[in-house]
């Protein structure tokens, strides 16, 4: 099993970037998925779920929601973070991981973690 996340960058204040986290070595319809980030010196916060089995619960953190948009491409293995209208505050090292399910709102089950990519927002 692996978990591979990219296309963070260095973009503006009010840009936007699309972060991908491509699996492989299982098949993604039949997991949850979850996106979290850690800034320097803060604990890794959950900014997204996502849910699976054919179940369709998305969760987001309030500092994200309405900017955020979790998505995922079962076929293709891969889940989608769309980030709009970014902030400084929203620069941080972003992980995918995946997760047996989400329940009430959390993850739970999560065992998996690809490596992180870095986001940077320039005021």
């Amino acid at each position: 099993v692996q978990l591979q996340a990219s296309g963070g960058g260095l973009v503006q204040a009010g840009g936007s970037l699309r972060l991908s986290c491509a699996g492989s070595g299982f098949t993604l319809g039949n997991f949850a998925f979850a996106w979290f980030r850690q800034a320097p010196g803060k604990e890794r916060e959950g900014v997204a779920y996502s849910s699976g089995g054919g179940r369709t619960t998305i969760v987001y953190s309030d500092s994200v929601k309405g900017r955020f948009s979790i998505s995922r491409d079962d076929d293709g293995n891969t889940v989608y973070l769309q980030m709009n209208s970014l902030l400084p505050d929203d620069t941080a090292v972003y992980y995918c991981g995946r997760a047996r399910l989400i329940r009430d709102g959390v993850p739970y089950g999560m065992d998996y973690w690809g490596k992180g990519t870095q986001v940077t927002v320039s005021s």
